[in-house]
């Protein structure tokens, strides 16, 4: 174990699509960056039984396995993968500071890409059957639900947008949202009103997710009436928020009124040598290849910001 003393030249924060593509450039520019992974080596993308937009997969792959081939792939070339958590962070002075469960680490540049968590509903069945059923991407599992009945758990703009994507495949989309109005946007209200495929279960909320091997029925309720109904369906789509995994840098580095890292084209956050990537910084795409671009263009980045130290 390397003494405190010692400045790493870089230390990646996270290990998902934009970590590790971040660890595999620093790697190949000979930084010998550290990984550190977080609890979710992989990132959001594990949750996803198969991912077919990944460029050079055109049969796909599970999300578990891309994440370990990118692992792979990086530790090739000299990244260092530490299993741990970081629990505090000084950007304050240089060298940055980081603090894990098990040490602190020095660093001259900092690569943040923590992601971002889909909030759940926090209901029986939903982390038993994610996968299985239950998902968070419609882009990314919507094809495998042709000519199947689903449900939309939200009221925003995502989940309507996600609602009407997956009538590209989906004979019957249905809509659960807890309020008599939909947060979304009015286009995007007209446009799920008169969507024959769409139909709508408006002041419900969700109580239990069941099934056998898979998802089979969602037990509704009234939030005004109290009465209950099981609705059959094949997969439950929820979309009610994101959340990035940025609480950690609140107060040290400059965010958007949703917690997203601020960044401009070239990955920099608000403090000079310190970038961000992924979901902590996208709340517009969240794809695993524009993930995985950032975290390219974020290491590039930290490569010329050292480079320029030694000057």
């Amino acid at each position: 174990m390397k003494e405190e003393s010692q400045i790493e030249s870089v230390v990646i924060l996270g290990a998902g699509p934009a970590g590790l593509s971040a660890a595999l450039y620093a790697a190949r520019a000979e930084l010998s960056p550290l990984v550190l992974t977080g609890m979710t080596p992989g990132g959001q993308a594990t949750l996803t039984h198969t991912i077919e937009n990944y460029p050079g997969y055109p049969e796909g792959v599970g999300g578990a396995e891309l994440g370990e081939l990118f692992q792979k792939q990086a530790e090739r070339f000299g990244a260092r993968i530490e299993f741990d958590t970081v629990m505090e962070v000084d950007f304050s002075q240089r060298p940055f500071r980081v603090k894990t469960y098990s040490k602190e680490y020095l660093a001259n540049s900092i690569i943040i890409a923590t992601g971002a968590s889909s909030l759940t509903l926090n209901v029986p069945g939903e982390k038993e059957f994610t996968g299985r059923g239950v998902s968070y991407c419609a882009t990314c599992d919507g094809w495998f639900f042709k000519g199947k009945d689903v449900v939309v758990v939200g009221g925003g703009d995502s989940a309507l947008e996600e609602a009407i994507f997956l009538t590209r495949y989906a004979s019957k989309v249905t809509i659960i949202h807890r309020r008599d109005q939909f947060r979304g946007g009015a286009l995007l209200q007209t446009r799920v009103r008169e969507n024959p495929k769409i139909s709508l279960k408006m002041d419900s909320v969700v109580k239990e997710i069941k099934g056998t091997d898979k998802v089979e029925t969602v037990l509704l309720e009234n939030v005004k009436t109290k009465e209950q109904e099981e609705l059959p369906t094949d997969g439950v789509f929820i979309f009610v928020g994101h959340s990035p995994n940025t609480k950690l840098f609140e107060g040290q580095l400059k965010m958007d009124d949703r917690g997203y890292i601020e960044v401009d084209m070239h990955m920099k956050t608000s403090v000079e040598g310190v970038f961000a990537c992924g979901e902590a910084a996208d709340a517009e795409y969240k794809q695993v290849i524009t993930s995985a671009g950032m975290g390219a263009a974020a290491a590039i980045q930290a490569s010329r910001y050292l480079e320029n130290l030694k000057k």
